[in-house]
């Protein structure tokens, strides 16, 4: 007489492998969805950086003229680093916009 496993046992068998498997796809599903979540988070990270706009300062420290973020006539003097819409804020002040970069066209302030 062979020892031959009951029908029974073999589905159960069979259901332990199908559980693993389900469990391995969870585990890559779950390593995917954090690539993702990071990938988006570095991408909002650069978006926020964005390029960084200038403002030349007088002697004194006050504003004096708004740059572009790739004027090269902001050059050696003093300046500040600003957002973009700090650089709009300025502008709409009344401080001036370099004569080369023209940042009040850039930005739309005419």
């Amino acid at each position: 007489m062979s020892e031959e496993p009951s029908k029974l046992i073999m589905l159960r068998f069979a259901r332990r492998i199908a559980v693993q498997q389900v469990q391995q796809i969870d585990r890559w599903i779950a390593a995917e969805e954090q690539r993702e979540a990071d990938r988006s988070a570095g991408e909002a990270q650069r978006a926020a950086a964005g390029p960084q706009w200038t403002i030349g300062l007088t002697q004194a420290g006050r504003p004096e003229e708004v740059h572009a973020p790739d004027c090269s006539m902001a050059g050696q003097r003093q300046q500040r680093t600003v957002s973009v819409d700090q650089a709009r804020e300025a502008l709409v002040q009344g401080v001036a916009a370099c004569q080369f970069c023209r940042p009040d066209t850039e930005l739309g302030i005419l």
